[in-house]
């Protein structure tokens, strides 16, 4: 009898450590897609943000002469004497790879302004 016990309960524990298994690739899942949907929240929620930040009092320029592009910088801001590039960021958030590019571009003085006429 002592065998049959003890392969009984085996089974009890196999089972149980299946269950556990499951449930766990379930909740991870579904952990997964929570984040995704944060980040993704997060990212619209910066979108509607951003279009506000020239409007605050700390911005330094005048923002009725601000731009709103949106990608692949936020906007441009015209000055009397310069223009300007604008991507606002919260928090630590960081550059992306392609803001990383254009703010390369516009520090080398590779930006000009061309005009095209259409007949």
């Amino acid at each position: 009898m002592k065998i049959g016990l003890d392969f009984g309960l085996l089974l009890v524990i196999i089972f149980l450590l299946f269950l556990s298994f499951y449930f766990n690739i379930i909740l991870l899942k579904r952990l997964f897609f929570l984040m995704k949907k944060k980040r993704s929240l997060s990212s619209k929620y910066g979108k509607i943000t951003e279009q506000f930040f020239p409007l605050i009092e700390k911005y330094p320029y005048d923002s009725s002469n601000f731009r709103f592009i949106g990608s692949p910088v936020d906007g441009v801001q015209f000055n009397d004497n310069s223009v300007v590039f604008v991507e606002f960021k919260t928090a630590d958030s960081r550059l992306s790879e392609r803001e990383k590019r254009i703010k390369e571009i516009v520090e080398n003085k590779k930006v000009y302004f061309k005009v095209f006429r259409i007949s």
